[in-house]
């Protein structure tokens, strides 16, 4: 099993004819991820990679019924893509663009709550299923099928969790990454009820980082939860005020340190790490017993 993205999903590229959608459209063609088609406007009938190109998101909708769309056109060319997406029935928007407005970003997330519509990003590295759908800048050379899923703001820790995994024989179910900006759609809560329904994803590692609140809604959803999640918050040593690669991470109040974040998700239940090496150890601990 999986979530969000699966081997049934309908992929769309948005801006399919630019330089990122064209490399994405590549990978996804030689891996056989499931993309039907790309939208760019006034290139309809071309061919990237053997998949059609269509002028518009509705005509993609319409002709591949195409249900999750991987938006990767400059930033001030976002809103209007996504509100596309959402009017011609797409079911779930990956952002991977950076750089999107405030502005635009509250718009998108609140028009997409309105029509039931999930959003990863603005500045998502995208959510992959191994062997099934990737919608992500995660190589699928790198990735393994399992029961583990993760869910981070950072690529580049996911990446490094990855190996992780890799080292100790274990795979993933699902990776998703909600995006690196201090407005984005889907929250790590909510993901975390996703892998707390999923069957088949028996643990989750979760990637949080200073600055916002985020962990302290997903500590209510962790006391609930019967699957164990560790958790791992970037920025233990990051100084007030000062941004920490992501533009959401930086901190602004006391209850956004990472020390803070860590005591209440360990109060919440969570198994909580300091860095990278001590995960790998709970992972084996949890692993060897089970």
């Amino acid at each position: 099993m999986s979530i969000l993205v699966n081997d049934n999903s309908k992929i769309i590229i948005q801006g399919i004819t630019g330089k990122v959608g064209r490399s994405f459209c590549k990978r996804m063609v030689k891996f056989s991820s499931p993309l039907v088609a790309g939208v760019t406007p006034g290139k309809g009938g071309e061919f990237i990679n053997d998949v059609p190109v269509y002028n518009s998101v509705e005509e993609a909708v319409k002709k591949k019924n195409a249900d999750t769309s991987f938006v990767t056109v400059p930033a001030i060319m976002v809103k209007q893509a996504v509100f596309e997406s959402i009017d011609a029935g797409i079911k779930l928007v990956v952002i991977y663009t950076e750089g999107v407005t405030k502005h635009d970003s509250l718009d998108i997330v609140q028009y997409a709550k309105l029509k039931g519509v999930m959003i990863l990003g603005p500045n998502s590295a995208g959510v992959v299923s191994p062997s099934q759908a990737n919608v992500s800048d995660l190589h699928d050379s790198i990735l393994k099928k399992g029961k583990i899923g993760i869910v981070s703001r950072s690529g580049t820790l996911t990446y490094e969790v990855i190996e992780i995994l890799k080292e100790m024989e274990l795979g993933v179910s699902t990776v998703v990454c909600i995006g690196g900006d201090p407005i984005v759609g889907l929250q790590h809560a909510d993901v975390l009820e996703l892998f707390e329904k999923d069957p088949e994803t028996e643990s989750i590692v979760y990637i949080g980082e200073i600055g916002g609140r985020d962990e302290y809604e997903s500590s209510k959803i962790i006391k609930s939860m019967e699957k164990n999640v560790f958790v791992l918050i970037a920025g233990v040593y990051a100084p007030d005020g000062k941004r920490m690669g992501h533009a959401g991470a930086i901190i602004q109040a006391e209850s956004e340190t990472a020390k803070a974040k860590q005591k209440v998700l360990k109060d919440s239940g969570a198994k909580v790490v300091n860095v990278l090496t001590e995960l790998k150890n709970e992972l084996n601990k949890y692993y060897s017993c089970v």
